[in-house]
């Protein structure tokens, strides 16, 4: 298993909500450095609060719709929570898959897995073709223990 995290471009990030339609604003800029910058997964409320520090008008729909386009250009993950809320995390760069603390909400990447027969099992109980997969992983840092 190797632990390898290469931070996010902002300006990639930027760049590519651009490309997309959308104007680079300094609400949509301060949203993306808050989960660009996170070691940790950010719910849509806590985005809202650590960009308000900086830009206090920033609206709550906006954080939202940020966030949707960010997912959708596949720069944030979407991650669900043991609190039943999902959270958002930058995007790994290739194929990897992610451990979450359950108390601080740090994350890590990780890659190394060999899913061949866990997935072969699926793919002949369930009749399904797997394509791709999301493997996430919940527990205790050692920080936390």
């Amino acid at each position: 298993m190797t632990l390898d995290y290469h931070p996010p471009n902002l300006s990639d990030w930027l760049e590519r909500l651009e490309a997309s339609g959308y104007r680079r604003t300094e609400p949509r800029t301060a949203i993306a450095q808050v989960v660009a910058e996170s070691h940790r997964t950010l719910s849509p409320i806590e985005v809202y609060d650590l960009a308000r520090a900086d830009h206090p008008k920033i609206g709550l729909v906006t954080v939202y719709r940020t966030l949707e386009k960010l997912e959708e250009l596949g720069l944030i993950a979407r991650v669900h929570q043991s609190d039943g809320c999902n959270g958002y995390i930058a995007a790994p760069s290739g194929h990897q898959h992610l451990l979450i603390c359950q108390d601080c909400g740090r994350t890590e990447y990780f890659s190394g897995d060999n899913l061949v027969d866990l997935v072969s099992n699926v793919e002949a109980q369930s009749g399904y073709t797997v394509e791709s997969h999301w493997l996430q992983l919940s527990g205790y840092c050692a920080n936390c223990r």
